[in-house]
């Protein structure tokens, strides 16, 4: 028995490539966080990647749905998806590191399964699945451990709102399933969240945080945000909606374990922060969990071993010839 939806490899390689893209998103996001507020941040965010995606989908003659549950379906996405875990993760931000708030976000997959068997049954929870979810957590735990050791100016208030982020994200990941279901194209679904984001956003920020008010940023921050719009929403998007349509909503949330990985490497590479062996064996555990989950590997060990008891036992049941002379 293995996972119920098993990912292609090119569902593999575009759920690596997300992990790329909202893991970076995190380094985008604290360095605006320096000059803009968390709502101001968010409406620049999704709105300018929402006018990119919709000039794709002209381009590319893609239908934009225009019914009202479709729209209604856009909002509460992008009420679950973007609104509310962006502007948890933000605010969190000005208080936790980066590194840590992309560790916490990795506990959405626990999220998920909660959501999804609350919501329906269509994606049932094998062993595999479920030691899979184990494994990767306690992968997460032991970055997350070695990540707490290294922020003593973590407060469990940035904890928490990153934690209700993740939250957030599992419901959206179950709530998601419905977009399947109305036939809304990736690249559709991804404009119509993000339009609603920005237009759900924009009150709150206008009344609570007055950006005209701000001092003009500078070119770091704008950059950081042109990162954050193209790269991590609306590119991330159109890959995140590929993935859901056709490989599930809980193999979508194993991109939460990949991206405190992708925090790793990146701060490596490009930062030149150093690797523990720490955290060289949590992100092995959160791939052993990656490999348990996706289920094919365990299935053809599982063939072998089978194949291999099957020719002892023939072996064992064959008629030993009896030398006449005992």
């Amino acid at each position: 028995m293995h996972n119920s939806t098993a990912m292609s490899r090119s569902e593999w390689a575009l759920l690596l490539l997300l992990s790329v893209l909202w893991g970076g998103s995190f380094f985008f996001s604290k360095i605006a966080v320096t000059a803009l507020p968390p709502l101001t941040i968010v409406f620049l965010r999704f709105s300018g990647a929402a006018l990119l995606v919709y000039g794709y989908a002209r381009a590319r003659s893609i239908a934009i749905p225009s019914d009202i549950r479709s729209w209604l379906a856009f909002a509460g996405m992008g009420l679950l998806n973007n609104l509310i875990p962006a502007s948890l993760i933000v605010w969190g931000q000005t208080m936790i590191p980066s590194g840590l708030a992309s560790v916490i976000i990795a506990t959405t997959p626990i999220f998920s399964i909660m959501a999804i068997r609350l919501t329906s049954a269509d994606e049932p929870l094998a062993v595999p699945t479920i030691s899979g979810m184990v494994l990767g957590l306690v992968g997460v735990s032991v970055l997350f451990d070695l990540s707490a050791r290294h922020a003593a100016d973590a407060s469990a208030t940035g904890i928490i709102a990153c934690l209700g982020a993740a939250a957030s994200y599992g419901g959206a990941n179950a709530f998601g399933k419905r977009f399947r279901r109305l036939g809304i194209p990736p690249v559709a679904g991804a404009m119509g969240q993000m339009t609603t984001t920005a237009i759900m956003a924009l009150p709150l920020m206008l009344v609570l945080e007055t950006p005209w008010r701000l001092a003009v940023p500078g070119a770091a921050v704008w950059a950081s945000m042109a990162g954050l719009a193209v790269l991590s929403t609306a590119l991330g998007y159109v890959v995140f909606f590929r993935i859901l349509a056709t490989a599930g909503a809980i193999n979508i949330s194993l991109v939460t374990l990949l991206i405190p990985v992708t925090a790793v490497l990146l701060g490596s590479t490009v930062l030149g922060e150093h690797v523990s062996a720490g955290q060289l064996v949590g992100m092995l555990l959160i791939a052993l969990g990656l490999i348990a989950i996706d289920g094919r590997a365990l299935t053809l060990a599982g063939r072998v071993v089978g194949t291999a008891r099957a020719a002892a036992a023939s072996r064992a049941a064959r008629p030993r010839c009896r030398s006449p002379w005992s």
